[in-house]
């Protein structure tokens, strides 16, 4: 596809721009810079505002295959949508707290839910009021959906289920009205059979607990979610199908967000090669690798922009996983090698937010939490089987 920015896009630009300065005042510009990967816990409350404010310029939405207006939302071409996730990245507008239910569930519901919820729950995802985080992983089921655990059961009184289980590095858990969830439905069952796609209420005192994870880099952005009975309002597609769901949510996963996500890189790679410049060594191999990552992050960029147009591409999301995954690991690897002994000190001198943290400063912080960019998402090992599988035809690994 040509993803040459056109007339329209560059007038969507100058409106863009002009929103976000005009509405990124007060409370809100105090949130710029917060809210991105590994810091998801930071002002998750004024973000939620943020969201509505969103929502009532008709921000939220923009690429949902749906009438425009349909939902309060502006509809956007491709481009469109590029050009206002760049602006708004380029302006460290705050890390969005509904792109789970605008990103994932929205467009699941449209393709796979009943009229009856798209009028339900689209309404408040659009307007920023009704925020939701997914139930995928479990202890025992990560990378590996297929041997989930968690189970449903419906309540003979009404006929609703009931769920019981863990999952678990949900994101966005405590702040989040709504999760979906994949749970089995039909006992007995094995791998991806017998599983259903359900919506679940978050606050149901008793039956829905949320215990945050603490992680090394000292935050806390993931959590345990624990479902004790609690009733889920629906399912989304047939009783028994929501691995076919699950599966279609997946395959949205990446997209328009991560070129918002690239831009975020490339600031964090600005700062390290400023780190580089006044340290005043010239180290031909940190050179060597610092050029690498920005060359490799403008290749991820035109992949980016490449893939956009490959809708139902089983292998795009994986590649595109692989690709930053990597990269981001390698960029807090660098990160503290430019530090030198410095990275290795204690606590620095940034403030932390929450009274558990570290104190680490942005270096060490960066190192620590991009050893997981490898792992979450999907490992790498899982999308390199996808590609495998999926995508090349090869035989299936054995379990």
């Amino acid at each position: 596809m040509d993803f040459g920015f056109g007339a329209e896009d560059e007038e969507l630009r100058g409106q863009a721009r002009a929103w976000l300065a005009e509405h990124l005042v007060g409370p809100y510009a105090q949130l710029l810079g917060l809210g991105g990967p590994g810091s998801e816990h930071e002002g998750a409350g004024p973000r939620r505002d943020w969201e509505r404010e969103l929502g009532r310029g008709g921000w939220i939405g923009q690429g949902w295959e749906a009438p425009e207006g349909a939902y309060g939302q502006r509809r956007l071409s491709l481009t469109g949508q590029v050009v206002w996730a760049e602006e708004y990245a380029a302006l460290r507008a705050p890390g969005r707290v509904g792109h789970i239910g605008e990103n994932l569930l929205a467009p699941t519901l449209i393709a796979y839910g009943s009229p009856e919820q798209q009028r339900r729950f689209l309404p408040g995802i659009a307007r920023g009021e009704e925020l939701w985080c997914q139930g995928y992983s479990e202890p025992g089921a990560g990378s590996d959906l297929a041997g989930i655990r968690t189970a449903a059961v419906r309540d003979g009184a009404d006929g609703l289920f009931r769920v019981t289980g863990q999952k678990i590095w949900t994101s966005l858990a405590r702040e989040a009205d709504w999760c979906f969830v994949l749970a089995r439905t039909e006992p007995g069952s094995k791998r991806h059979r017998g599983l259903s796609f359900l919506l679940v209420r978050m606050d149901q005192p008793g039956r829905v607990e949320v215990r945050p994870i603490r992680q090394m880099s000292g935050t806390a952005e993931f959590n345990e979610v624990f479902f004790d009975g609690a009733v889920a309002a629906e399912a989304v597609g047939a009783e028994g199908d929501g691995w076919t769901v699950a599966m279609g949510l997946l395959a949205l996963e990446r997209g328009v967000s991560t070129l918002v996500q690239q831009i975020g890189f490339a600031a964090e790679l600005e700062r390290v090669l400023g780190l580089y410049a006044a340290s005043g060594t010239a180290d031909p191999v940190v050179r060597d690798r610092l050029v690498r990552q920005w060359a490799e992050l403008r290749t991820m960029r035109w992949n980016a922009l490449r893939t956009l147009g490959t809708q139902g591409d089983p292998g795009a999301p994986s590649v595109a996983k692989l690709l930053w995954g990597g990269w981001h690991r390698r960029l807090g690897e660098l990160a503290v090698e430019v530090r030198g002994a410095a990275a290795a000190a204690g606590p620095g001198t940034w403030a932390p937010e929450l009274p558990y943290e570290l104190g680490l400063d942005e270096e060490q912080r960066l190192f620590l939490f991009t050893r997981a960019d490898t792992i979450y998402g999907g490992s790498d090992e899982i999308q390199r089987n996808i590609i495998a599988e999926r995508v090349l035809g090869l035989p299936k690994e054995s379990r």
